[in-house]
């Protein structure tokens, strides 16, 4: 894993979400997850809500995503020893993580949460992540009692060789959020094929 400022860049991100093992278990990839279309794919960053101004470092506590009824709790990620991102505990489908060593949501940076799409029992904490639309809302809250609230740019699909790191993993100039699960098509033999990528920036604060 490469750092690029005060984010982590993977060339594959938290491959362990991506097993698809509720797909496995039911046998049919009739229940696979959304995925985006081509109308909400990366934007002019310019464009859009302003930027509001940055906001101290403080680490997240929830996350809240109203338009696909995400409301779950954030535990913080580390590395494995191979270097790539740790993934919250399957059994726990309703529990996101973020990458801790990095930036904090609202602060001036990139933050990453990641959570699984799905788990042996059925859809997980973001599942519908790949229905979300630009302009869209995230919440976090976070530990200093500070809400952080994003507006979505894009919401892109990737397939694992083609995983744009720096895109995605790159420092920013303003307060950004990177919200990352597994989707991409699915194979049986190897679970899902990619990654669905939120990109979104900080547009408010309570």
């Amino acid at each position: 894993m490469r750092r690029y400022g005060n984010t982590a860049m993977a060339a594959v991100t938290a491959v362990a979400l991506c097993a698809g093992a509720w797909l496995l278990r039911d046998g049919t990839a009739s229940h696979a997850p959304p995925q985006p279309s081509a109308a909400e794919a990366h934007a002019d960053p310019a464009a859009g809500r302003p930027a509001a101004p940055a906001l101290p470092p403080s680490p997240p506590d929830r996350i809240r995503i109203p338009a696909i009824r995400v409301d779950a709790p954030l535990t913080g990620l580390g590395l494995t020893p191979t270097g790539s991102l740790e993934v919250p505990p399957a059994g726990q489908p309703n529990l996101a993580g973020w990458y801790e060593a990095g930036t904090t949501p609202g602060e001036r940076g990139t933050a990453i949460v990641a959570g699984h799409v799905d788990n042996a029992e059925g859809p997980a904490v973001f599942y519908g992540l790949g229905a979300l639309k630009r302009g869209g809302t995230i919440e976090v809250d976070r530990r200093d009692g500070s809400v952080a609230v994003f507006t979505v740019n894009a919401v892109e699909v990737y397939q694992a060789k083609d995983f744009p790191d720096e895109k995605v993993y790159g420092p920013a100039r303003r307060p950004e959020l990177r919200v990352i699960t597994c989707g991409g098509g699915y194979s049986r033999a190897t679970g899902y094929q990619g990654n669905v990528v939120v990109f979104a920036h900080l547009t408010g604060s309570r």
